[in-house]
This record gives C-alpha cells, structure tokens and sequence, in this order.
C-alpha cells in the first residue's frame, strides 16, 4: 500500500470490526486454535449475505474495508460471553476455541455490552506444539520477532486472512469458502520469515500501524497453498 493510499483510508470514517474470544478460567483455548478461529471468523463475517448486496451490515463492512481494516479482541466468559451471544454476530468454533465477531461499528462507538469487556488477559499458551500444516490450507505467517498477546495476534490473524482473500481470484474464493476455509496459523522460522518478505515474493504482508503493543511493522504474511490461491506460494529456489 503506498503512503497515498494509507493517506486516504486515514482520511475517511475509522470504523473496527470487535472479535470477543471466550476464554473461561477454567478450561481456557489454546494459543494457535484462537488464532486459527479468530482468522475464520473474519472471514466468515466478510461473506456471510447479510454482509454483501443488500445486508443489513453491507454498508458498515463496507465503510470499514473503505478505511484502515482495524479489528479488535475482547475477552469474555460466563454470564459475559452468553450476554454477547444476544447481540447480532457470528459464533466461530474451533477444536476448543470459541470465537464470535460483530458488524463493524465507529471507532468510538462500541456497543455498551462489547465495550466493558476486556481487551487485556487474553494470553494464551499451546500446551504442545503445532502439528504440521493440513494438506490444502494456507498458512498464516506470523512474524518471529514480535511478542504479541494472543488477543493482538488474532487480530493480526485476521488481518492476514483477509488480505489473502483479497489477494485471491474469485476461483479460489469460491473454492475456500465452500471447503471451510483451512487455514493454519504458524510462527515462521526467522529463515522463512526473510524469504516471505523479500521484495519479489508478491505474498500479502500485514504491515501493523503501531497503535498497540508493538512498533509499527510486518507482522504477518499469507501464503497459499496447493488448493487455494497457488499462485499466492513461495516460490522454492
């Protein structure tokens, strides 16, 4: 994106798309099954119908990908989450994540529900490592030298995600969508990471503004794979 482009989104209506993540004391997510969840609740949000055409929420999704596509995690649990599940959103689960997103609202308009909710303590922990990534999925780059809160790499996720289908031919959208979007989420190798970024691998690149957390900078790339988006792949020397 050139600094003309970022000019004219920073110009326009900031809007946020609110991700709450249920996290309950006592049986918590793990990290990457969040991160995957949160990824595929963007995605679901962005094409589900009320979204689209017509929708009752085509127009605030619209207005919030016209500008900065800002995304923020909220956690919740108990009387909390079930009171969240009230207000007009998606529920996405994973393996054991539980995440619910909402049409976008104005950046200083949350609703009063969403707003009390947290945005610290979503740290999250693997309790084992990844496995590898499934046969077919993309993968979701995430940048090695960055430590982010599982709440703040969500959204990062999200980010990548939604770049990726963005990047896609309307082949491969349908494609994705109608298999469930696979995806993985995975820390790249410092190696990897390199390759990912150099200037001729065409792959979207998630480019944080800085407002939270860390500086700004590369965060997370997204990469097809054989199914979906070939195209969109690191090329192997």
């Amino acid at each position: 994106m050139s600094s003309d482009e970022t000019d004219v989104r920073d110009e326009k209506p900031q809007f946020v798309l609110p991700l709450v993540v249920r996290i309950e004391r006592d049986a918590p997510p793990s990290r990457t099954d969040a991160l995957e969840t949160a990824a595929r609740a963007v995605l679901e949000i962005l094409t589900d119908d009320r979204s689209v055409g017509e929708g009752e929420w085509a127009e605030a999704v619209a207005d919030w990908q016209d500008a900065r596509i800002r995304k923020v995690v909220r956690r919740a649990r108990g009387g909390e989450w079930r009171r969240a599940g009230d207000l007009p959103g998606i529920t996405v689960t994973g393996t054991e994540a539980e995440v619910r997103v909402f049409p976008p609202v104005p950046l200083d308009g949350w609703p009063t529900l969403l707003a009390k909710l947290q945005v610290s303590g979503t740290d999250l922990d693997d309790p084992a490592a990844p496995g590898p990534v499934p046969d077919g999925a993309v993968v979701l780059w995430i940048n090695p030298g960055l430590d982010m809160s599982a709440g703040k790499t969500m959204a990062q996720a999200g980010h990548g995600a939604q770049l990726l289908w963005w990047a896609m031919p309307d082949a491969d959208r349908k494609a994705w969508q109608e298999a469930g979007f696979p995806l993985a989420v995975r820390t790249a190798t410092p190696e990897r990471w390199a390759a990912l970024t150099a200037g001729d691998s065409g792959l979207p690149v998630v480019r944080d503004a800085g407002f939270t957390e860390i500086a700004p900078g590369k965060t997370v790339v997204s990469e097809g794979s054989r199914l979906f988006a070939p195209h969109l792949r690191l090329r192997q020397p």
